[in-house]
């Protein structure tokens, strides 16, 4: 995975989901969650640190990097979530370490809460978990999300590397941010790009914040203190909710803390993960399995 490409394909109930592993096969197993607009490209870095110790599980959610694009296609935090608990079956992981970033982290705690996914421990990175949610922009887009799709794809081209360049702290290095541009252009990244706005509905989050006292999973929040799509006093919040919570705060770093401050995250995410966690990932009472 040098050049950070998923050789591996997963055909779910969404499309055809790209992913791959890094580490020895049986070693400790680890799965990262992205979030929205961007890929597992951005754990690079922590992947390949983690993989010394772990084998480490990273996909491309449907409508996203590598994975397939349709029109018509189901990219919803509902669908992603049933997505995620079916890839932990299909790679045989019972109670893997999970760590989730942004929309990844309503699809770790869906998949958990709602389908009986087993942790062994939840890391959550500036996750998407508590309502409301979703900038003016976001929003505007989500309400109008045909009228973009018909955007010249020059405009859009720079719509795009604006709106993904201020996830960022000090700011993308240039060739960082083509490559997570990259996705959203031509005839089927333009209207993917749009379509998941458009399917991010906060009903899916509100189905599951009144459940988060029920987690007995040993759990980390990490936040970006320059975090300015969430602010980091959710991290607070979200903590206070989850019963034995550690919130970790990430200096000189936005929203993508994988990105501003890998190595802070990375050893964060070490001394977390490899903490010894005693407590066994119970299934959660009353949840449905997938």
């Amino acid at each position: 995975m040098s050049e950070w490409e998923l050789a591996e394909t997963f055909r779910s109930t969404s499309g055809d989901v790209r992913w791959g592993s890094l580490g020895q096969p049986g070693q400790d197993p680890i799965v990262l969650l992205h979030g929205t607009p961007f890929s597992s490209y951005v754990w690079r870095a922590v992947a390949r640190s983690l993989a010394r110790r772990h084998q480490v599980f990273v996909w491309d959610m449907p409508g996203y990097g590598a994975s397939e694009m349709a029109a018509g296609q189901d990219v919803s935090l509902a669908a992603q979530s049933r997505v995620f608990a079916d890839l932990l079956t299909h790679w045989g992981l019972e109670e893997p370490l999970v760590v989730a970033h942004d929309f990844g982290g309503a699809v770790s705690l869906r998949a958990h809460l709602l389908h009986g996914a087993r942790y062994r421990a939840l890391a959550l990175v500036d996750p998407v978990a508590l309502s409301p949610w979703g900038s003016p922009f976001f929003r505007l887009v989500g309400e109008h999300s045909e009228v973009f799709e018909q955007l010249p794809p020059a405009l859009h081209h720079a719509l795009v590397r604006e709106y993904v360049g201020t996830a960022s702290g000090p700011g993308l290095h240039p060739d960082v941010l083509d490559r997570l541009v990259r996705p959203w252009l031509g005839d089927l990244g333009q209207p993917a790009f749009y379509r998941q706005i458009a399917q991010a509905d906060q009903l899916h989050t509100d189905e599951v914040q009144d459940r988060y006292g029920e987690i007995r999973v040993p759990t980390l929040i990490c936040w970006g203190e320059d975090d300015t799509w969430i602010p980091p006093a959710r991290g607070q919040e979200l903590a206070a909710r989850i019963p034995d919570a550690r919130l970790e705060r990430i200096a000189g770093a936005g929203h993508l803390v994988q990105e501003d401050a890998p190595a802070e995250l990375t050893a964060a995410l070490i001394t977390f993960l490899q903490s010894p966690h005693r407590r066994p990932a119970a299934r959660v009472p009353g949840a449905v399995a997938p």
